[in-house]
This record gives structure tokens, C-alpha cells and sequence, in this order.
């Protein structure tokens, strides 16, 4: 029996358990208390991991760039254009949320929609940033000082040359043990959505549905938009090739993209198209590409910031053009470190909504709310991820003369 259960993709098991859920609350609401314990034990769980993967995942990023090809002026170039790419992401994902306004009503569980604390003035904001005690900030979840710490010892890491290997080793051994760790937590999705789900129906009834179905329609809007304006320009103004041909000859990256939700799952067909269909040459594809899968979200980052604004839409929280402000550079830094795993950007949310006031335990139940549907809205927000990949790496081979126009223009057709 378990090997049988095992065996069906968990994205189905998770569909399951959402119908069963919907179901427990059509026909017995007043059995959905009984069950809400599975719902909290998974919330925390999702909740004891943000901390330890911001941190680690971050820093063992940048020590990946250790590599001389990727700190040489190709993979700066490339670095740079990825960082443009998710900020401009980031502000796609919060425009098209302020546009659509999906979070507005939004039943997010029992959650009771409060305005922040406080406001803190900017100055103690960016003193904030630097922690007094690493420690306690990995204790309190402190995001922002958690993201400060991991870029920095990253960095330091990287300088330190030789002497600093075997640190990246353990960074790189830890983010490969914490990422096993989500994969045992993701396969309690299933009972942790058929409770939340359970209780949120019978708590509010079926029009909890209708804030996902807009939130579904903001991803894809802004999906479209990152690839069909910024990506589309990209390619018009800084590598000149036709833009059209560009995504018939990626198509099967693309393919790969939504059905596996996986950056890295995409990589070796990227790769195979990029020198196929592209004319982009090796030195340059094998080095952007396998670089993009680990910073370039576009998708996740557009997100980001789109369920980041959700969110505070959601708990009727008032922001002003300071909170916008802190929203796109805390989303772009989370993006920038996000895992290239599926449902790896809800895990990153609270390093966002905790820098502009939200406590944790809305945050677990913003999580708790999305996760039930995420398969779906991940396998489409990891197609604009795959397109920045292979957009950012036909840009290069064009400043580094790495492009065959004659390829590009007769494979592409």
C-alpha cells in the first residue's frame, strides 16, 4: 500500500487531498475541527524550515560562483542581467496584483485581516539589516538580517579562495540536506491540505475559491507580460534576433518547464536547444544556463511579488510607497536564493511579508491557503523562468560573439 501511494506523482496525491477536504466540508463542516490538528502540525513544519533555507540556500548560491568561469566577465554579465530581470519581475508580480486586487476579501483560513503595528522608520529599517547577534536572528526569523548574513558569508567564502572550500562544501552538503527535508515535509501536503482546506470551506463556504481564481489570473497575466514585454525587449534591443523565432525554438524547453516545475528538471533540454535551435555557443550555454536555474527566477520572483501583495491585500494591511518599496527588494533578494525546486517561492514568502510586519503565523496561514492549488500555478510560473534562462543566454552570446545568426535563423524556423 505504500509503495502504491508513493508511486502516484505527489502533485495528484495533493489534488486528493483537496477534494477530500472540499468534500469533508460539504457533507460534515462540523467534522473539519476534528481534523484541524494535521493542518497545524504541517503549518509549523513549513514554518520551523524558512529560517534555515533563506539563510543556507542564499549563501551556498553565491559560493556556486566560485568557479572562474562564472566569476570571469561572462558570468558577470550574466549575473547582472539576471538581477535586472528578477527586479523587474518582482515589479511585474506587485503591478499586476495592484491592478487585479486578488487578495481583496480573500478568506485566508481563520486568519482575522489586521493593519501592521507600528511603523519603523526607515533609518532603524536599514540599521535593522545588520544583526547585533546572528544567532538571535536565526532564532526571531529576522529575514532581512538573515539575507544580509548569508549574502556575507557567501561572499566571504568566495574570497576566502582554497582556505574557504571546505565551508562551501558544507554549504553546499547543508542546502542538499535541507532540500531533502522540504521533500519529506512536501509529502505531508496532502493530509495538511485536505485539513486546511476542510476547515477553511466549512469556516467560510465555497467562495474561498474565487480569491485563488483571480490569483490564478494574476499569474498568468503576469507571466505574459514578463515574457512577452520584458523578455521581447531583451531580445529586440540588446541581442537583435527575431523575437518570434526565439520561442519556436525553444518550445520543448518551455514544455519541459510547466509540466515539471523545475528549473533544474529544464536544464539539460535548455541546454540541448540552446546550441540546436539557438546557435549559441558552448562555452557560453554551459555556463549561463546552469548559473540561470540557480538565480534566475523570473517566475518566482514575479510571485513573489505578486502573493506578497496579496497577502496584505488579504489582511486589509495599508501600505504606502515605503512598503512597495521594501517589498521589491526583499522579493528580488529571496528570488535571487530561491532553490529551483517546485513550490520553493512559498517558502521564501516570509522573508518578504515578515520585513514589512506580518507576523509569521499569518504568513503560515497565506502558505496554507495557496499551497492546495501551487502545482498549477508553479508549473506556469516556471515557463517565464525557463524563457529568462535561455533569453539572458542569447544576450551573452551576442556581446560575446558566441551567436550564429545562421544557426538562429535556420533552426529557429
Amino acid at each position: 500500500m505504500m509503495r502504491r501511494w508513493f508511486a502516484v506523482p505527489l502533485w495528484q496525491r495533493v489534488l486528493g487531498g483537496l477534494a477530500l477536504g472540499l468534500l469533508l466540508a460539504l457533507v460534515w463542516p462540523s467534522a473539519a475541527p476534528k481534523v484541524a490538528f494535521m493542518g497545524d502540525l504541517f503549518i509549523r513544519a513549513i514554518r520551523m524550515l524558512v529560517a534555515p533555507i533563506v539563510l543556507v540556500t542564499i549563501a551556498s548560491g553565491i559560493t556556486s560562483l566560485a568557479d572562474p568561469k562564472r566569476l570571469g566577465p561572462l558570468g558577470g554579465r550574466a549575473v547582472g542581467l539576471f538581477a535586472a530581470m528578477t527586479g523587474l519581475a518582482v515589479s511585474v508580480g506587485m503591478a499586476v496584483a495592484m491592478v487585479i486586487r486578488p487578495g481583496e476579501g480573500a478568506a485566508i483560513g481563520s486568519a482575522i485581516p489586521k493593519p501592521l503595528g507600528p511603523p519603523v522608520a526607515l533609518y532603524d529599517q536599514l540599521v535593522g539589516i545588520v544583526p547585533l547577534n546572528i544567532v538571535e536572528a536565526l532564532a526571531k526569523g529576522d529575514m532581512l538580517a538573515l539575507i544580509f548574513v548569508a549574502i556575507l558569508f557567501g561572499v566571504g567564502t568566495v574570497l576566502a579562495g582554497e582556505a574557504g572550500k571546505p565551508f562551501a562544501t558544507v554549504l553546499q552538503s547543508l542546502s542538499a540536506v535541507l532540500l531533502r527535508i522540504v521533500g519529506v515535509v512536501m509529502e505531508l501536503t496532502p493530509f495538511g491540505v485536505f485539513a486546511l482546506i476542510a476547515n477553511a470551506v466549512a469556516a467560510n463556504g465555497a467562495g474561498v475559491f474565487l480569491n485563488i481564481g483571480w490569483l490564478a489570473l494574476s499569474v498568468v497575466v503576469g507571466s505574459l507580460i514578463q515574457i512577452v514585454v520584458v523578455h521581447s525587449l531583451m531580445l529586440r534591443l540588446l541581442a537583435r534576433v527575431p523575437v518570434v523565432r526565439f520561442f519556436r525554438g525553444i518550445v520543448d524547453a518551455l514544455a519541459v518547464a510547466f509540466s515539471t516545475a523545475s528549473s533544474s528538471a529544464t536544464l539539460p533540454v535548455a541546454m540541448t536547444v540552446a546550441g540546436r535551435n539557438l546557435g549559441i555557443g558552448k562555452s557560453v550555454y554551459s555556463t549561463v544556463l546552469p548559473l540561470g536555474a540557480s538565480i534566475g527566477k523570473d517566475g518566482t520572483a514575479m510571485y513573489v511579488g505578486l502573493l506578497s501583495v496579496f497577502s496584505l491585500q488579504a489582511f486589509a494591511v495599508p501600505v504606502d510607497a515605503g512598503v512597495y518599496g521594501i517589498v521589491l527588494l526583499t522579493g528580488a533578494l529571496a528570488a535571487f536564493g530561491t532553490a529551483p525546486v517546485p513550490s520553493a517561492s512559498l517558502f521564501m514568502l516570509a522573508a518578504v511579508l515578515s520585513a514589512v510586519g506580518v507576523a509569521p503565523e499569518q504568513t503560515a496561514l497565506v502558505v496554507g491557503f495557496v499551497l492546495p492549488f501551487d502545482r498549477l500555478l508553479d508549473m506556469t510560473r516556471t515557463v517565464p523562468s525557463a524563457s529568462a534562462n535561455l533569453t539572458v543566454a542569447t544576450v551573452v552570446a551576442r556581446w560575446e560573439g558566441e551567436l550564429d545568426d545562421i544557426a538562429y535563423r535556420r533552426e529557429s524556423l
